[in-house]
């Protein structure tokens, strides 16, 4: 009871993973040397394996943001028409970003909690012939929702516009095949599936988008992508590169090439639908149920408590960070994660921890009902299999 570690169960940042934290201290590398450069050729060659694509891949320092704004200003002419996909915090900074550079901003929005439907998308283009690009988050984080990227890309498809998704909480929670789907500019972030800190954002950029910077006339320097691009092709950054963390992505990836692509997204959908299982066992109502993602589970607070308390509760009493809503969610949701570093023990705290702040705040809760439901989880799907493989 006296001695609390800290466990971090947000959206990002994520729990480091400790051979990426130890690799950081070989940093004082300089970045023009044939060292760096022999890092910086394997980290692109990772990521594009990790990724599963053959579309060039840069790494830009900067926060998954700086992705999004660069996807933007390299690729459009001010007055283009694009479609924006919102339906939480992180598809408001798609348009605010669009029209801040004076695109024409056609907003598909769903109410917090939904998604915007392939449907709804596939309507908006035909509407639209002379769309130049279709923005959505795959996962959207501030909700808990995810979108049906891979409809929604075949519907792009089918123009002359290019698809650009913001999956920086979608890597490593759902299956995205960035070639097959027409994913023209990807976009992920070290904080996140990656295990490391912040500061890191990549892009996987198709031939057709980088097509359209050929004519593209918003203005850009510090994220010029062909710049990059050209820097890249030598082994180098366009501007001064953040070692340590490039030390620590070519761990992190060392590590995602061995587990493979396919069993971190399973790791994180196991979490996500097991925390679901124990919401629904310990009478919590999830506020994303039709539309669930698996970067994030986010659960209504009960009736009369502000989610806040149930935030501060969980660090205060057992030195766990959560998040809280975002925007007008404020106070009504929280929020649990599940991509990246996670596994099974930390959602057997986490679950016994909830059990505890809700009971000391009056609702009714009968302690080890959502652990059980956690545990029956794991004997199906992990130690089953383990006695079926042994056999």
């Amino acid at each position: 009871m006296h001695i609390k570690k800290q466990r971090l169960l947000t959206p990002g940042p994520t729990p480091l993973y400790p051979k990426a934290l130890h690799a950081m201290m070989d940093a004082d590398l300089h970045h023009r040397t044939q060292d760096f450069r022999d890092l910086y050729t394997r980290v692109l060659t990772d990521l594009k394996e990790v990724l599963g694509t053959s579309h060039d891949v840069l790494v830009l320092v900067a926060s998954g943001t700086g992705a999004m704004d660069a996807s933007v200003s390299n690729c459009f002419s001010p007055g283009d028409r694009v479609i924006v996909c919102t339906a939480g915090k992180f598809g408001e900074r798609w348009v605010e970003i669009a029209k801040a550079y004076g695109l024409n901003a056609v907003v598909l929005e769903a109410p917090y909690g939904q998604a915007v439907s392939p449907e709804a998308v596939e309507q908006a283009l035909a509407a639209n012939p002379d769309t130049k690009g279709v923005f959505v988050q795959a996962s959207e984080t501030s909700t808990g929702v995810a979108h049906d990227v891979r409809a929604m890309g075949e519907a792009v498809k089918k123009t002359g516009a290019i698809f650009v998704v913001d999956a920086i909480t979608g890597i490593g929670t759902m299956p995205l095949d960035i070639d097959g789907w027409g994913i023209d500019i990807c976009i992920g972030g070290s904080q996140k599936a990656f295990m490391i800190p912040p500061g890191l954002a990549f892009m996987a950029i198709s031939p057709k988008a980088w097509a359209f910077m050929d004519t593209a006339k918003l203005p850009r320097y510090y994220f010029s992508l062909k710049k990059e691009r050209k820097m890249a092709a030598g082994g180098e950054s366009a501007w001064t590169p953040n070692t340590a963390l490039m030390l620590a992505l070519a761990e992190a990836l060392k590590y995602i090439k061995q587990l493979t692509m396919a069993k971190l997204v399973d790791n994180a959908q196991q979490l996500a639908y097991a925390t679901r299982v124990a919401c629904g066992a310990l009478g919590l109502e999830l506020f994303a149920p039709d539309s669930p993602g698996a970067s994030v589970t986010s659960v209504k607070a009960p009736k009369g408590m502000d989610s806040g308390v149930i935030v501060k509760e969980f660090k205060s009493r057992f030195g766990s960070i959560i998040a809280n809503g975002q925007g007008s969610m404020k106070g009504q949701i929280f929020r649990i994660a599940h991509l990246g570093y996670f596994d099974y023990p930390d959602l057997f705290a986490m679950v016994a921890e909830l059990e505890l702040i809700l009971h000391a705040n009056g609702v009714p809760v009968e302690f080890g009902k959502g652990v059980a439901a956690v545990q029956r989880l794991y004997a199906e799907r992990a130690i089953a299999k383990k006695e079926t493989v042994n056999a």
